[in-house]
C-alpha cells in the first residue's frame, strides 16, 4: 500500500514537471511571438513617424504654395481690377467715339441726301425733254475729187440749244416792255398799286432769275461698211459661227456682199460684220433683220454702227433785261375774269406817270394754274 502511494506521488511530480516545461515552452514561444510583434510594431511606428515627418514637410510645402497662390491670386485680382478699369475706360472711349461717328454718319447721310436732291434737281434742269420737229434738209453732192472715196462714214453735226424758261405760278404775271429802261424803273419800285374797278391791288415787281440753259453739238459718224449684229443664238462654237455668218452675209441674193471680216461674242450673242465695199451695210441696216444659215435658218437683228461725240458743251445763265415778274396778285375771280385783270395790269404799266412804257407782251395766270414761259435769246447771258 505504501509503495502504491509513493509511485503515485512520483508520477504526479513527474507529470507536474512536464506540464511546467510545456508551459514554459509555450511562454517562450509566446514571448518570442510578442517580441516579433513588438519589433514589427516598432518598424510600423518608425515608418509612420517617417511618413508623418514627410507628410508634415509636404503639408508645410503645400501651405507655403497655398500662401504663394493666395498672394498670386491677390496680385492677379488687383491686376484684373486694374485691367477691368482700363477696359471700361476704353469701352467708354469707344462708346463715345461710336456715338460721335454715328452723329457724323447721320450728318453725312443728311448732307448726302441733300446733295442727291440737289443733284436730282440739277439733272432735271439739264435734261431736255423735247420732240425734234421735222426739218427740211438740203443734200449736196460731193466734189468729183472726193466722190470716189465713198468709204468714209456718214457724218452729221447736230446743234442742241435749250431755250430759257421760267415757271409762272398762279397769282403772277410776266410783262415784257419794249425798252430796257422801263423795266429797270419798275424794278426800283417796291410795291405798285394797281386800280381795278372799285378796288386796288398791291403788286410786287421782281427780277427774274433764269434756270441754267445748255447748248452743245452732237457729232455723229455712221459707218458705211460695218454692220452691227445682235440676238445671235449660241448654237455652235465661235469659229464655226463666224464661218456661218460670213457665208450668210456674203450672199448677194439676200442683199449681202463680199465680207472683209467677222467678229462674234458668244457670251452676249452680238457680233459685227465688215464688208469690203461700202453701201451693203447701209442697205441691210435699213431692214432691221437678216436671215442667216446656222443649224437652221434664223433671223438676227442688224443695225448701223455709229460713233457719237458731245462737243462745245456750254451752260448759260442770265436775267432778261426787258421782262419782269409781277407777284402777289390777289385773285379776284368773283369780281372780274382773268382777261379783264390782265387788261388793267397792262393799262397801269403803260402809263408813264406810273414809271411805265410801251408793253410788248403780258401774261397773267390766276390761282390754281401754272404756265411754263419760254424766252428767246434776247437777254443778258453769262457763263455759269
Amino acid at each position: 500500500m505504501a509503495d502504491m502511494y509513493n509511485n503515485r506521488a512520483i508520477n504526479d511530480k513527474m507529470d507536474g514537471g512536464l506540464e511546467a516545461d510545456r508551459l514554459l515552452e509555450e511562454a517562450k514561444r509566446e514571448l518570442k511571438t510578442w517580441k516579433t510583434k513588438v519589433e514589427k510594431a516598432d518598424d510600423v511606428k518608425s515608418r509612420l513617424i517617417v511618413q508623418k515627418l514627410e507628410e508634415d514637410e509636404t503639408k508645410e510645402k503645400a501651405k507655403q504654395e497655398m500662401l504663394a497662390l493666395f498672394g498670386e491670386h491677390d496680385k492677379r485680382r488687383k491686376e484684373f481690377i486694374q485691367s477691368q478699369s482700363a477696359v471700361q475706360d476704353e469701352i467708354s472711349k469707344f462708346s463715345k467715339r461710336k456715338q460721335d461717328l454715328l452723329d457724323k454718319l447721320r450728318t453725312c447721310q443728311a448732307e448726302l441726301e441733300a446733295k442727291r436732291a440737289e443733284s436730282t434737281k440739277l439733272k432735271q434742269k439739264f435734261k431736255i425733254y423735247a420732240q425734234i420737229p421735222d426739218t427740211e434738209v438740203r443734200f449736196t453732192t460731193e466734189d468729183k475729187e472726193e466722190s470716189h472715196n465713198n468709204s468714209q462714214p456718214i457724218r452729221g453735226v447736230f446743234t442742241i440749244s435749250q431755250r430759257a424758261s421760267v415757271l409762272l405760278q398762279g397769282g403772277q404775271a410776266l410783262i415784257t416792255f419794249e425798252e430796257e429802261k422801263v423795266a429797270s424803273q419798275i424794278l426800283k419800285i417796291a410795291k405798285c398799286l394797281v386800280s381795278c374797278e372799285n378796288m386796288s391791288l398791291d403788286v410786287k415787281p421782281k427780277r427774274i432769275t433764269m434756270d441754267p440753259t445748255v447748248k452743245f453739238e452732237v457729232h455723229l459718224d455712221v459707218s458705211r461698211k460695218e454692220l452691227n449684229l445682235s440676238n445671235i443664238p449660241p448654237s455652235m462654237p465661235e469659229d464655226r459661227m463666224k464661218d456661218r455668218l460670213e457665208m450668210s452675209f456674203s450672199r448677194p441674193s439676200r442683199g449681202g456682199g463680199e465680207v472683209e471680216g467677222v467678229e462674234y461674242d458668244k457670251r452676249t450673242g452680238t457680233g459685227r460684220v465688215t464688208f469690203l465695199h461700202p453701201g451693203v451695210a447701209e442697205s441691210l441696216a435699213l431692214r432691221g433683220r437678216y436671215r442667216v444659215d446656222l443649224d437652221s435658218e434664223v433671223y438676227v437683228q442688224v443695225g448701223p454702227i455709229y460713233k457719237h461725240q458731245l462737243r462745245k458743251f456750254q451752260t448759260f445763265c442770265g436775267s432778261p433785261k426787258r421782262t419782269i415778274l409781277l407777284d402777289h396778285i390777289k385773285d379776284i375771280k368773283d369780281i372780274m375774269d382773268d382777261e379783264d385783270l390782265q387788261d388793267h395790269l397792262e393799262i397801269h404799266f403803260q402809263k408813264p406817270s406810273n414809271c411805265g412804257g410801251e408793253i410788248e407782251s403780258i401774261k397773267y395766270t390766276s390761282g390754281g394754274t401754272a404756265l411754263q414761259a419760254f424766252f428767246c435769246e434776247d437777254m443778258e447771258e453769262r457763263d455759269d
